[in-house]
């Protein structure tokens, strides 16, 4: 038996329709990958400090503070942030368009 390489699961991959990205959909995918920008940046910070608060020692002070800083620089992002989601999201979705 043999397969024919140009049928089958090809032919139906190309009949299926791609999905879209919506600029709703990019500008999500910027805020977050802003997002986690800064809260690595606030990490190298805290990494290079010994700690935002003491030594840093203590495993379950380390955690909350991570917490922390995640939801933190979540709300910088979502509120308009560095400027970097915007500049992102207009890249793409204008690659998107093309």
């Amino acid at each position: 038996m043999t397969i024919d390489s140009t049928s089958g699961a090809a032919d139906v991959a190309s009949l299926a329709p791609k999905p879209k990205d919506t600029p709703d959909k990019i500008l999500n995918a910027a805020k977050q990958f802003e997002s986690l920008l800064v809260a690595q940046m606030m990490k190298s910070m805290q990494d290079a400090e010994g700690g935002w608060l003491g030594t840093g020692d203590d495993e379950s002070s380390s955690a909350a503070m991570e917490y922390g800083q995640e939801a933190f620089a979540q709300a910088i992002s979502l509120n308009g942030g560095l400027g970097l989601a915007k500049m992102v999201a207009d890249g793409l979705i204008r690659a998107a368009q093309d």
